[in-house]
């Protein structure tokens, strides 16, 4: 099972709306995923325990040591476009 966190740079309120995107997508590609959802400080201290970080652009900066350790970092321009997501899920092989 994949396991994915969205992350947001203020709060929790539009990682869970990203959250619900993500897990949206996911299942309509038919990949079992467990999607968490947190702030941009506390997702970057735990990204090395996920497989995908899903976070707006202006932020995957705040990623390098995850993605040094092999996490993929989604950067995203628009963070509720489902159509995005599916991209950038396809692109990074998460669909599989």
């Amino acid at each position: 099972m994949l396991k994915v966190i969205a992350a947001c740079g203020n709060g929790m309120g539009s990682s869970q709306l990203i959250k619900m995107k993500i897990s949206k997508v996911f299942k309509e590609l038919g990949v079992d995923v467990t999607v968490d959802h947190n702030n941009v400080g506390n997702a970057s201290s735990m990204a090395t325990n996920y497989d995908a970080v899903f976070v707006s652009s202006a932020f995957v900066a705040n990623f390098d040591n995850a993605a040094k350790k092999g996490v993929k970092i989604i950067g995203l321009k628009n963070l509720l476009s489902e159509q995005e997501i599916k991209e950038k899920i396809i692109e990074n092989g998460l669909d599989k």
